[in-house]
């Protein structure tokens, strides 16, 4: 990878045509050299700098690994009052939503930027799409926290009514001059209950009002206010009781809104190694076209050096053939590595995403990074096996689904109580209105105090008693708070089915949920320490390969120089040659493999450790959802 493939055939032609054998080795050129390979923080914290000034922000370190910020889901959520009328006139609205039209302005966007492996990185994080759907499921979980939160919103409730009812009369006494009895009544009544977060009790506080007038002259109140103040508690004392059990639901929504954030944090890990793939990809690709170019432009050169000798007299035919037929393959080669560029570049490009110019296929991505074959830095299996049980994303999320499983367990475990609950009522009444007078045998049903029309009963005398109730709904609200009507109830109520099947059924599966979670945690452990021993070995292999095959294209090449020299004097067939050049492709080929494999390796260690995200300093944070709101708090 370091030394440039135009060299690959230049010995062998240089003899052919009797020039001097010059050896040289010319370095891929690159914008920004990326050393993935240093475990130092210092030198990961350097800033790159794009190559191409037009995408600015675009390659800086990018702000998409903390999507549950306070406030996240903001952007989707409305207003709990404000949005109301606007939602009530969407009802009305005939509007039809269809679905997105894909309309593209071109087929493919030619523009290319050449960036390092880590601006890559960046650029597809702020681009991809995909990555993007995924990061708005912690969003998501968000508002499951919210919604389980909602249970202690105090909620508000009203009714406004109004009755009449007319009904024949059955008896002249009923109703003494009217054929009918009238009774129209009206209420207005209110309410609050609240779930009480610390307890898991019921509070209910309710006003209820009710207005009744009638015709009937039996009624010695008329009209009549009854306004009533109603607080009532309904407590469990055993199961749906405990220490914070109130709240279970929202601990179990906040520990799956963890779990929604260390799998986006395991995305994003899968991701950038993806991307680090793609990138080197194309490297390889691009260098392996030159290893196949070169060999193509020896076969050729070889091709008219055996035909000038064949013309000649100086050479069999069959050398020709044999020129002609590595020339072909050459040709072939050439085709088939010039495809595997074309599939390389537009994977990593349609993965990256950076599509400005809105065409079907997204701007190309030249690396501008070389394989750093240095030496990799030494780590041993102890401090690999620590970096992954504290930075691995994946078995942070299932160390939380154990918490998740301890709380499903408590809470199926306190559904074994039996019911036991305490109810209790308190309540205060009174009672104004057009207060008439008590009429006796002696007196007419029609002696009223206040009607002028009527007799006139002086209050005291012993044929009459006024009652006790003169006044509006004012009167009748202020005499409610002396507390002379009143009423209370308390109440126990306890039920236990007697086999209680149905919690026992469900304790035992939350039970064996968790231990099957325990287990499920301990095999992603030892599969996680395998992939992270795997890649140390593979690390250290190609680290080993890397030096081997550098080695064997320098004897390659050797290889191939003398025999040139053979073939330039007459005592080596093109067979030969063409044997040798063989080889020193080949050689030069498991060069490049070795080259981006060791890439690649380091890569896969630290996405098997977890530290992917951190060696090109993208700094997940977990952000605990823990902003409770106002009405959880009591």
């Amino acid at each position: 990878m370091k030394r440039s493939k135009d060299q690959v055939k230049s010995h062998a032609i240089s003899l052919l045509f009797g020039s001097k054998w010059v050896r040289c080795r010319i370095y891929v050129a690159a914008a920004t050299i990326l050393i993935v390979s240093i475990a130092g923080a210092a030198a990961l914290a350097q800033s790159q700098t794009t190559s191409n000034p037009s995408i600015g922000e675009q390659v800086s370190p990018p702000d998409v690994v903390a999507p549950v910020k306070p406030h996240a889901a903001a952007p989707y959520e409305s207003s709990a009052i404000l949005s109301l009328p606007k939602m009530f006139a969407r009802q009305w609205q005939s509007s039809y939503v269809g679905l997105p039209r894909d309309e593209f302005e071109s087929a493919e966007d030619n523009q290319s930027l050449k960036l390092s492996l880590k601006e890559t990185i960046y650029l597809a994080l702020r681009n991809n799409p995909g990555l993007a759907a995924v990061a708005l499921d912690p969003v998501a979980s968000t508002e499951s926290v919210q919604s389980a939160n909602a249970v202690f919103d105090p909620q508000i409730s009203s009714q406004v009514d109004v009755q009449k009812q007319a009904t024949p009369v059955s008896s002249p006494f009923q109703n003494p001059g009217s054929v009918a009895i009238v009774q129209k009544m009206y209420d207005w009544n209110f309410g609050l209950s609240k779930v009480l977060s610390s307890t898991n009790g019921t509070l209910g506080l309710t006003f209820n009002n009710n207005r009744e007038l009638t015709n009937t002259s039996f009624s010695p109140v008329n009209p009549v206010y009854t306004p009533e103040i109603v607080m009532s508690l309904s407590q469990p004392l055993l199961q749906n009781f405990g220490w914070q059990f109130a709240t279970i639901q929202v601990r179990l929504a906040q520990s799956a809104q963890r779990t929604a954030q260390w799998n986006y944090s395991s995305s994003l890990n899968d991701f950038v190694q993806r991307i680090g793939n793609d990138y080197w990809g194309v490297v390889m690709a691009e260098e392996n076209l030159k290893v196949q170019q070169e060999a193509l432009k020896f076969n050729l050169d070889l091709v008219r050096v055996n035909r000038a000798s064949v013309n000649h007299g100086m050479m069999a035919p069959v050398n020709l053939t044999e020129a002609l037929s590595a020339a072909a393959t050459a040709r072939a080669n050439v085709q088939a590595a010039q495809a595997g560029v074309d599939v390389a570049e537009t994977t990593v490009r349609q993965d990256v995403g950076f599509n400005p110019g809105n065409a079907v296929l997204a701007q190309v991505i030249e690396p501008a990074d070389a394989p750093n074959t240095g030496q990799a830095a030494a780590e041993t299996d102890n401090e690999a096996f620590k970096q992954m049980l504290d930075y691995s994303p994946a078995l942070a999320g299932m160390r939380e689904s154990i918490r998740s499983a301890v709380i499903q367990v408590k809470y199926a475990q306190n559904q074994m109580l039996p019911q036991l609950n305490l109810g209790a009522q308190f309540g205060i009444t009174s009672e104004a209105g057009n207060s008439k007078c008590t009429a006796t045998i002696s007196v007419p049903t029609y002696a009223n105090c206040f009607d002028p029309s009527g007799p006139t009963v002086p209050p005291g005398h012993n044929n009459a008693a006024e009652l006790p109730f003169a006044g509006g709904y004012g009167s009748s609200l202020n005499s409610m708070f002396n507390f002379s009507f009143y009423d209370y109830a308390a109440v126990i109520g306890f039920s236990m089915p007697l086999d209680n099947a149905a919690p026992q059924a469900a304790l035992a599966q939350a039970r064996i949920s968790l231990n099957e979670t325990r287990l499920q945690y301990r095999q992603a452990l030892y599969q996680a320490a395998l992939q992270v021993k795997s890649a140390l070995a593979n690390l250290s292999a190609y680290v080993q390969q890397v030096e081997s095959t550098k080695e064997a294209t320098s004897y390659a090449e050797e290889s191939l120089h003398d025999v040139g020299v053979e073939f330039r004097i007459g005592t080596a067939t093109t067979n030969q040659l063409l044997q040798y050049q063989s080889n020193l492709v080949t050689a030069q080929g498991n060069e490049v493999q070795a080259d981006v494999g060791l890439e690649n390796a380091r890569l896969a260690l630290w996405h098997a450790e977890g530290t992917l995200l951190q060696r090109f300093n993208i700094n997940f944070q977990l952000h605990e959802p823990s902003q409770s709101p106002w009405y959880s708090r009591f």
